[in-house]
Parts: C-alpha cells; structure tokens; sequence
C-alpha cells in the first residue's frame, strides 16, 4: 500500500549486521549494535524497535489527548516489550506494551490506548504480523 504523502523519511547507514553500527545520515544517531543475549556492548534492533514503537505510541496517545482537551499527566509512560523468537522455524516477533496514565480515570485511559493503537503507524504496521498486548497499567 502506497503513501499518499511522504512527511519524512529516516535514513540509516547500517554495517556488519546485528554485530556492526548504524547511523542516521544527519549524524544524530550512531548506535553499535551487538546481537541479544552476546556480551557486546551495542544494543540491539528489538531494543531500537521497543523505543521506537513506544515512542510514537505516547505520542499518538498524546494527540488523541489533546483532541479531547485532556491534560496529560507528566509521568505518562509505556514499557515496551519485543521478543525474537521463532514460528515454525522462521524468525518472528511478538511484543508487549504497558501503558501508565496516572490521573487518567480507567475507562478515558483505555479510549486513548485503544485509540493510539489505531493512530500509531507501528501499531498499523504490525497489527495481523507480530503478536501483540496492550496493557493499561
């Protein structure tokens, strides 16, 4: 499915793999990387992909909010989790995210989780490929 209208496009260098260095092209970023569970001393794609995805997930919670007229709490928060693992062989992910809105009564909180997961474009590309939780904390 095709983009309608571009608004930004990341660019990465990447070498050596899951055992190598990636940096982004305006030099704001530059990570090793090592592989999960090695004793090097680089993160990981899942661990970039948890931040990622958790990030724009608070984010795409914050517009709903804003939308309603709610003030967020400062303390907002998301723990991500990603998992590598197999299914029948073949490398795949599942992930868990545990959403924290103090202050926010339950049913509100859980429209906006419930509405994020539709908004964030990690939640639209992952939804029917990675197995995925959400939990409002």
């Amino acid at each position: 499915m095709a983009l309608d209208k571009v608004l930004y496009t990341a660019k990465t260098h990447t070498t050596g793999g899951r055992d190598g260095a990636s940096q982004t092209d305006d030099g704001r970023l530059a990570v090793k990387l090592s592989s999960p569970g090695t004793p090097g001393s680089g993160t990981n794609p899942e661990q970039l992909f948890a931040a990622g995805w958790s990030a724009c997930f608070l984010s795409a919670i914050r517009l709903l909010a804003g939308t309603e007229k709610l003030r967020m709490p400062p303390d907002a928060a998301i723990d991500a989790e990603v998992d590598l693992g197999t299914i029948d062989g073949a490398y795949s992910l599942a992930a868990r995210l545990k959403v924290s809105l103090p202050g926010i009564d339950r049913e509100t909180a859980q429209a906006l989780v419930d509405g994020a997961h539709q908004a964030c474009p990690y939640s639209r590309a992952t939804r029917g490929n990675v197995d995925v939780t959400i939990t409002l904390v």
